[in-house]
């Protein structure tokens, strides 16, 4: 095993290769034995490679592979287990992270430290390791542990693993021994917290980013996330720009500012003077995608401070919640939209949008397709940024928080139509039963209702408690984001339905006069409220602002979690089904006993992988099956009609997006998976039997 050299900024260590024992917690799945020989019949013809997070700068996620197919689905085995327990000074929980494949060789960060990792592709074996230590500096970074991957680069000749630490600095790696480059930036590395148009405190700075660098062209384009944005300590929050670096040199090549400088475009959005100079945040902390041809690079932005009030960011504040082209090469705008005007529901881009090419009105046009938290599948023209159909701007209704700009409009696409619920009316509300439908109508009449876009409420003990919407601040869709099919033209999405109260109250004390959070609300004047009701003793009691379950049960009806099929050439919808087993405490609660509950799906943040046949996606959650194991599934559907045609325990939850790739004939599917109490996280390898 290889190990990285010492660097005046950073050390690596040579440990053990530890996680290689074929873990299995639960004991599911059989283990196949390490480099196996091809398969007798069906192999692969070639050897295949993920070389990008969602496998190409289209971020697609999509595969041709076809071994692996609805007629074998079951037939899958763990190849092997890697073990992240050992990766930091604590076991990381979370694994997030997407693996890259390159050679026979899978590169992927790992451990709350953020450790890089060189895995042998076939056994899972540990080849290399680079660690960086950055001390206080790291533990008081936002968006830490183990990231969500790594970036590769090569001009054909020299190769390297790019990422950004949990401290926000920007490392090249050579892939082959984990070495930094001398020649980029200083001694392999570039902080990120210098070099950014602000003054930033090197510790504390409230600045790091938890997403993969995009590289593309010989640029390296890195944005920023922050802390979450709900209720901020400081109005004047640390900026989200974003930047583009050599990727040979590490040098800075441009910076775009996410909050207009005076003078730049956009800057006149911000209708009160001075404000964005006074505001902060306006991140784009999630993953990007990229044309080479067109050299753009799509970047998408959250909103500036704060996520649910925007008194101090009056107007439609550019570019919050917008999608930006940005020329690759300079960082010039090439054009944007602006997905929600002054957003007040922390509806951030949350994920890469996918790059198309669309049949319409006869002729190919080349389109890009933007996956949002509030269930609608932006389908723009990615040259110019048009619409490739109607999106009118439809009236909204302002709200009640003193000083508050409201939009009188906002952007509603006619195609395709949502992928998840909006708003949250009484066809929504649980009806398992008639009593738990009434206990649903009377907490949910405390709140304001209406449909998607309806705005935060000020939340009042003695009147209404805020408003109760769909999807919540995390969608919808979230990081992992969806995939498309290039062939078909159809995209999947997971979405997760499960609804928030969007409540504002007054905080003393604070940069912000209003904030976002219903559990400021004065607790004695909550805990005297008492509902009156006319349904069984177990569904009366205490009404408590905040608290929007039935007896635990969800206030609306499932499914929870969904993938959704949408047909890109036209705008239709081409299916859609419940993803996830019934989560235990909804089959096992009393009031639901003896009754038949279909499938509910599981409100998780997990993405799809896509391949010649089948859309894959894990549980993410564990549930007891039939045989009181405890397990959670990766579940495979036929993408042209969402029946489900394989399940194969697993021994965690999902919480990595799948990848796929052929080596030595065999097709594998890698995965990382944790959230399991008790354990931490690992990664598997699945593959066929012998065929």
């Amino acid at each position: 095993m290889l190990c990285s050299s010492a660097a005046t900024f950073a050390f690596a260590v040579c440990v053990p290769e530890i996680g290689l024992a074929q873990r299995s917690p639960n004991g599911f799945g059989a283990t196949a034995p390490a480099a196996p020989p091809p398969p007798s019949t069906g192999a692969v013809a070639e050897n295949t490679e993920w070389r990008n997070y969602a496998n190409g700068l289209d971020a697609n996620r999509y595969s041709p592979l076809d071994q692996i197919r609805a007629s074998n689905f079951n037939n899958l085995i763990v190849a092997w287990r890697f073990d992240a327990a050992r990766f930091g000074p604590r076991a990381e929980t979370n694994w997030e992270s997407t693996p890259l494949l390159i050679k026979g060789r899978l590169y992927v960060t790992a451990g709350t430290r953020r450790d890089v990792i060189c895995l042998d592709a076939i056994t899972g074996e540990l080849i290399w390791m680079h660690r960086e230590d950055e001390g206080k500096r790291a533990q008081s970074a936002p968006r830490a542990l183990s990231g969500r991957g790594v970036a590769f680069w090569t001009d054909g000749k020299a190769e390297r693993i790019i990422y950004v630490t949990t401290a926000y600095r920007l490392i090249s790696l050579d892939i082959a021994t984990g070495v930094p480059d001398p020649s980029f930036g200083e001694k392999g590395g570039v902080d990120l917290k210098l070099n950014d148009d602000q003054k930033l405190d090197l510790e504390t700075a409230d600045i790091a980013l938890q997403a993969t660098p995009l590289v593309c062209n010989d640029v390296i384009v890195v944005g920023a996330a922050h802390s979450d944005g709900s209720a901020p300590a400081h109005i004047l929050n640390a900026k989200g720009y974003v930047r583009g670096f050599d990727v040979r040199t590490g040098k800075r090549l441009w910076i775009f500012h996410t909050i207009p400088k005076k003078g730049e475009f956009g800057y006149d959005t911000w209708i009160v003077d001075g404000q964005g100079e006074k505001t902060g945040n306006a991140g784009s902390w999630c993953q990007m995608c990229a044309d080479p041809e067109l050299n753009l690079v799509y970047v998408g932005v959250e909103l500036p401070t704060g996520d649910e009030v925007g008194l101090y960011r009056q107007g439609p504040a550019l570019f919050g919640e917008t999608l930006v082209a940005l020329d690759v090469k300079t960082g010039k705008r090439k054009w944007h939209y602006q997905m929600v005007h002054h957003g007040l529901w922390d509806n951030d881009v949350p994920c890469a949008a996918m790059i198309c090419d669309l049949p319409v009105a006869g002729k190919t046009v080349k389109a890009i397709a933007q996956p949002s938290k509030q269930a609608f599948l932006y389908v723009l023209n990615r040259e110019t940024g048009e619409p490739i159909w109607p999106i009118p701007e439809v009236p909204r209704p302002a709200g009640d928080v003193p000083g508050e700009w409201y939009s009188p409009t906002q952007p509603i696409p006619t195609k395709p139509p949502p992928f998840d619920r909006q708003g949250v009316k009484d066809d929504d509300l649980i009806d398992f039963t008639p009593a738990i439908n009434a206990r649903a109508k009377e907490i949910a009449d405390h709140y304001v209702r209406g449909d998607v876009f309806m705005p935060p409420t000020l939340s009042r003990y003695d009147g209404k408690w805020g408003t109760l919407g769909l999807p919540g601040a995390q969608g919808g869709c979230n990081w992992p984001g969806g995939a498309f099919d290039p062939e078909t033209k159809i995209s999947y999405v997971y979405s997760k339905t499960q609804p928030e109260v969007f409540g504002v109250v007054h905080r003393d004390g604070s940069d912000f006069e209003y904030v976002h959070s219903i559990t400021l609300m004065p607790a004695t004047a909550a805990n005297a409220l008492t509902g009156e009701t006319t349904v069984p003793s177990e569904l009366s009691g205490p009404l408590r602002p905040g608290n929007i379950t039935v007896a635990g049960l969800p206030i609306v009806k499932p499914p929870y979690g969904r993938i959704t099929a949408l047909d890109l050439k036209d705008g239709s919808m081409a299916w859609q089904v419940a993803h996830g087993e019934t989560p235990d405490n909804i089959k096992n609660h009393p009031l639901l006993k003896g009754l038949n509950i279909p499938r509910t799906g599981q409100a998780g943040i997990v993405g799809p992988l896509l391949t010649k046949t089948l859309v894959i996606c894990g549980d993410p959650q564990n549930t007891t099956d039939a045989n009181g194991r405890n397990t959670s599934w990766l579940r495979a559907y036929d993408k042209m009609t969402g029946k489900e045609v394989g399940a194969i325990p697993m021994s965690q939850g999902q919480t990595g997006t799948p990848v796929t790739y052929a080596v030595g004939g065999w097709q594998y599917i890698v995965l990382c998976i944790g959230n399991q109490p008790g354990y931490g996280s690992e990664m598997v390898a699945y593959r066929l039997r012998q065929v």
